[in-house]
């Protein structure tokens, strides 16, 4: 553990960061995971999946949660993935 004061303040500063972080990427997985369960049902209800996850990445991107290329790597596998079920 650090003994300067801002180092104590960093430690609980990036902890605190890691805790929303993941609890950010966990969202991202359970909209996508909702996506694909819709893949066979309405459409309606099926892009309205695809726009959140679609919108959750995008946000993560600019938060920095996210690199901008595992963003698009994801909603690629999602939309492959959706693609291949609907057939």
């Amino acid at each position: 553990m650090a003994n300067i004061k801002s180092a104590k303040k960093r430690v609980l500063i990036a902890k605190r960061n890691t805790e929303r972080n993941v609890a950010f990427k966990s969202s991202i997985k359970t909209a996508v995971k909702k996506a694909l369960s819709l893949a066979n049902g309405d459409q309606k209800e099926l892009q309205a999946a695809l726009s959140k996850v679609y919108q959750l990445c995008d946000k993560a991107v600019g938060k920095g949660i996210l690199h901008k290329n595992t963003a698009a790597r994801k909603k690629s596998r999602l939309t492959k993935a959706i693609n291949k079920l609907s057939k």
